[in-house]
């Protein structure tokens, strides 16, 4: 038994550059969620040149030249979309507006890598996927506590080392903190960013699809509450669901608003794989209790027990491939089945969610 870093399994290599300088631009456009910084940074990992960013709020714009201070500002939309140079468009815009920047990219012959959750409705949904059926352009997510989370990419490549067996049961945990004063109006307002099941639920969702080889499932039960929030009633500050997949596997997600204040960051994401021969634990972004930092996977199987520290050892293959992917035409990154299954069945979940708030149950 080895009950410290090491044992049998180690990560693979970390990720290298994928292009040369020059042969791979993008830019960014819509700049309403700060996930739109760790997309960008993940492109340009891969060495990916970033050329132009566009918001109509120039205090936005501002910020983020102050952490890419070689990108050109453009005046309008339209210019970043005519440029011929550009390839990808990555976009973190308000939750409900991400599908239409998404369709005027494709319009535009460009690929498309958008915040989760991409979008918030079916409607949008049939529409994102009649547009990459007509373009055979990309419409690409950024799923970020899998693919931007190095126990989750570890957690990845010993599942297909074989570590844990067949996959049975994914059970993901995504508690947020609120910070209610520095969040904009949209955040409360469920129209436009879909619902907490739409939203954070969508992250669990991939995770559970791809962990467990799955490719459809069904939302078995769900729930919804606002607990504690009644200033902000369009806030769910709770959210949970059960599903089943096609391989036989079950999953089930919590996320929440209710991450104390005395916590040292700001969730406590963790993610429980059980397998047919062994499970695995993800204590993403902390070890409760501890000044140990992120990325903490313990592994159980029939040969080991073993605590592995991954913080800058395993990196994110995820962005080199969404690169190569749209260069060479594949999906290696992210298939985009998948890519809609997951906010598909995140919004079903949310759309059949019981309600729990406590004025809705005393109606």
């Amino acid at each position: 038994m080895s009950t410290s870093e090491g044992g049998t399994y180690a990560p693979t290599p970390l990720p290298a550059p994928v292009v040369e300088a020059g042969e791979f631009v993008f830019a960014a456009v819509g700049l309403d969620h700060g996930h739109i910084y760790g997309m960008c940074e993940g492109i340009i990992g891969a060495n990916a040149t970033l050329k132009w960013v566009y918001d109509p709020d120039p205090a936005k714009v501002e910020r983020f030249r102050e952490r890419f201070p070689d990108v050109r500002v453009a005046r309008t939309e339209a210019e970043v979309l005519d440029d011929p140079e550009v390839r990808l468009i990555a976009g973190a815009a308000v939750t409900n507006e991400r599908c239409a920047l998404g369709l005027r990219v494709m319009d535009a012959g460009k690929d498309y890598f958008t915040d989760k959750a991409p979008l918030t409705t079916l409607d949008q949904l049939a529409a994102a996927r009649e547009a990459v059926q007509r373009t055979g352009l990309k419409y690409a997510v950024y799923y970020s506590e899998r693919v931007h989370v190095e126990t989750a990419v570890f957690a990845e490549q010993l599942i297909e080392q074989g570590a844990i067996g067949k996959v049975v049961q994914v059970v993901g945990f995504g508690p947020h903190r609120l910070n209610a004063a520095s969040r904009p109006a949209w955040f409360f307002e469920k129209e436009k960013y879909g619902g907490i099941l739409t939203d954070i639920g969508s992250h669990n969702i991939d995770q559970i699809l791809h962990y467990t080889g799955a490719t459809d499932a069904q939302v078995v039960n769900s729930q919804i509450a606002n607990y504690a929030n009644p200033e902000h009633p369009g806030l769910d500050d709770f959210g949970d669901a059960n599903l089943v997949t096609n391989t036989g596997a079950t999953g089930y997600l919590r996320c929440d608003w209710f991450t104390p204040d005395g916590l040292q960051t700001w969730g406590d994401g963790r993610t429980f794989i059980l397998g047919t021969e062994g499970y695995i634990e993800q204590r993403k972004y902390m070890n409760l209790a501890t000044t140990d930092g992120p990325g903490h996977l313990f592994l159980a199987n029939g040969r080991q027990e073993t605590h592995f520290r991954v913080a800058g050892k395993v990196g994110y293959p995820f962005f080199g491939q969404l690169v190569l992917d749209c260069l060479e035409r594949t999906e290696n990154a992210m298939t985009q089945h998948h890519a809609f299954k997951a906010i598909e069945l995140a919004i079903r979940a949310q759309n059949g969610a019981t309600d729990l708030s406590p004025e809705h149950l005393a109606r």
